[in-house]
């Protein structure tokens, strides 16, 4: 399953529901319902049921007692009748709203009053339950994703303008007072404090900002004032960019989606044929009376809507793309959920994927004096380098360079460096270096070692490498537990570097030494060789792997948080640089497509049954009125289940 065919963009009028894609054409006010609608829907109901008791209740008979039960039908079905009107007349006649006035109409013309009325009553009280479980799911997707800000605090000649975000120039500068959301991506001025990015990244540890960071839009500050320099416009930020994935996400229509709205679309002719066909043929065959046989066809008919399924599959999808938004994974659509569910092969990037993109201190061995000692002269003899070594050395160290502790510090290119600290002179560097500092060469030499002498006696070494992601084992553990067949690593870096970072996570293959369209040309051999009717992931950091994000099956963006990049060439973006959300999002994809299914069984499942023992007679009108409804409002109620996935 290929982009090329996958990435479909299906345009319809209800986003989310579409409903009218497959014609069931119910009429829901879905997200757009007000709660004052909800209450008049609710006041209308209760008027038709005593109205339609008070009419049960009078002696009346003939013309007297259809117009008594005329009054809640009208009451409780004008809508529904309206619905099917101008639907006929658009030319879209096979809708819930057709099936439910046929069925009615039918019932007042054979005499069955409070059957016709029961009809329309139940109908509207289906519409009422669903109305609102779509509603609330619909709420609590927004409250997922309730990181648009409300306003910005911009700092203009010593005063402080309360403006809309949209209004912020790139180089404004933003005030953000504890408590407020950071309105636009930008760079801290001035100020210290920690923001709260869980909205953003599903990580709930708050994470400290000091003068000179960016941060991202959408973040919550805690603690402290900031002053940020705006980096862009509000439609360039963060914010901005993940609110539009997220809405477009509904266009995007998963297959399981597509098939119901394409299986309604016959399934409601074929009802009514099927309907009309039992009103005429047994009569003309059995010589019985065709009232029998049309309750019987009325009864089919009721049971027949299909607006459970239309409806709740749907919504079963968003549901899940709205619980994977709340853990830090943006899926840009419901057919990339179900590309999800049959990974069989992932493939990951090594630098900054599995790795984290910087050098870091992994072990510090030292000889004739002890290893915090050795890490402390060499921060401090690397106290004015720039080198990431350097800064890899201090990251280390992790407490304050006392700089006055050094005295001289001379940096030799392609040695290292020699410094005065404490008065003792420290040599740092390559196994050249130290040959020149002690006169011998250190016992072990490898490339990513810097070697240490103090005073001109060999002191030891720091390993320094590409330290792994602590998610990144946890990430390959649970990928193999949801029977993941094979994983795969591809890396520009050198052979030994890459077999290192491979034995460190458990991944099964690894490819080194490889050019950006060498990583295309391996996923496309990798994509040849999986098992049909699986798919192919690959995990990049999104900056220089977007042929092969564009390529796999599925893209997958690691560590997005800002990058323009990966979030446009990717099909899912974690939004943290935690690898152990791949597993996650699979989980949530699966859970998601099993509910959806559980719908379409569980709701064609009672269809079938009530309309088999409507055409025998055995299910009369009001049964066929409560399994239509109950089965819609379950399916509903089932699929806002999708919402609360646990991570």
């Amino acid at each position: 399953m290929s982009h090329d065919h996958e990435h479909e963009h299906h345009h319809h009028e209800h986003e989310h529901c579409h409903c009218h894609d497959g014609g069931c054409g119910c009429g829901h006010h879905h997200g757009e319902s007000e709660a004052g609608e909800r209450k008049a829907m609710l006041i209308r109901i209760i008027a038709g049921a005593a109205l339609l008791i008070v009419a049960w209740l009078l002696p009346t008979e003939g013309i007297a007692r259809l117009l008594t039960f005329l009054a809640p039908y009208l009451v409780v079905g004008y809508d529904t009748l309206l619905r099917a009107a101008k639907g006929i007349l658009r030319g879209e006649v096979f809708s819930e709203a057709f099936l439910m006035s046929i069925a009615s109409i039918g019932a007042l013309c054979i005499g069955e009053y409070p059957e016709a009325v029961a009809v329309m009553l139940f109908n509207q009280i289906g519409e009422l339950f669903e109305d609102t479980a779509v509603d609330k799911s619909r709420d609590a997707v927004r409250d997922l994703m309730d990181i648009r800000p409300d306003h910005a605090n911009v700092e203009h000649e010593g005063e402080i303008h309360t403006v809309s975000p949209e209004e912020v120039h790139a180089g404004d500068i933003l005030v953000v007072r504890p408590g407020e959301r950071v309105p636009l991506d930008g760079e801290i001025v001035s100020g210290s404090s920690t923001l709260d990015t869980s909205s953003l990244t599903g990580e709930a540890a708050p994470h400290s900002v000091n003068p000179g960071d960016s941060v991202v839009s959408g973040c919550v500050n805690l603690t402290d004032a900031l002053r940020i320099r705006a980096a862009g416009t509000y439609a360039e930020s963060t914010v901005s960019r993940i609110l539009a994935l997220v809405e477009e996400a509904g266009e995007r229509k998963a297959r399981t989606e597509s098939l119901i709205s394409r299986f309604a679309h016959w399934y409601t002719p074929i009802v009514c044929l099927l309907a009309v066909l039992l009103c005429v043929v047994p009569p003309l065959v059995t010589g019985q009376a065709f009232v029998l046989w049309l309750r019987r066809a009325l009864i089919f008919l009721v049971i027949s809507c299909p607006c459970a399924l239309v409806l709740s599959v749907p919504l079963t999808f968003y549901a899940g793309i709205g619980c994977a938004s709340k853990n830090g994974i943006l899926i840009k659509g419901s057919n990339l959920l179900e590309s999800l569910c049959a990974c069989d092969t992932v493939v990951f990037d090594k630098t900054g994927t599995l790795t984290q993109g910087r050098m870091a201190v992994t072990s510090v061995q030292a000889e004739k004096i002890n290893e915090e000692e050795l890490l402390q002269l060499a921060a401090h003899a690397e106290a004015l380098s720039l080198h990431p070594i350097a800064q890899a050395i201090r990251a280390a160290y992790g407490r304050p360079i006392e700089n006055a502790r050094l005295t001289e510090a001379h940096e030799e290119a392609g040695y290292g460096v020699e410094a005065l600290v404490d008065g003792r002179k420290v040599a740092l560097g390559n196994a050249r270096l130290m040959e020149k500092a002690t006169g011998r060469q250190p016992g072990k030499v490898e490339e990513n070692c810097v070697y240490a002498a103090v005073d001109g006696q060999y002191a030891g070494y720091l390993v320094i490498e590409d330290a792994v992601k602590p998610g990144a084992v946890q990430a390959m553990d649970g990928l193999k537990s949801l029977g993941v067949r094979r994983t795969v690593m591809l890396t520009g870096d050198k052979e030994e570097n890459a077999q290192r970072v491979a034995n460190q996570v458990r991944v099964d293959e690894v490819h080194a030494g490889l050019l950006p369209q060498d990583k295309v040309s391996h996923v496309e051999a990798l994509l040849k060789s999986k098992p049909e009717k699986t798919t192919l992931a690959f995990v990049g950091d999104g900056v220089n792997d977007a042929p092969v994000l564009a390529r796999a099956d599925v893209g997958v963006a690691m560590g997005a948080l800002g990058s323009d990049a990966a979030v446009e060439a990717a099909d899912v973006v974690l939004m943290d640089d935690d690898p152990a959300r791949l597993p996650l999002a699979i989980r949530i994809a699966r859970r998601t497509r099993q509910i959806a299914w559980q719908n379409i069984v569980f709701a064609l499942g009672i269809k079938i049954l009530i309309m088999i023992l409507g055409a025998f007679g055995i299910a009369n009108m009001w049964l066929a009125v409560f399994a239509d409804v109950g089965v819609s409002v379950i399916a509903v109620l089932n699929a806002t289940r999708a919402m609360k996935i646990k991570g």
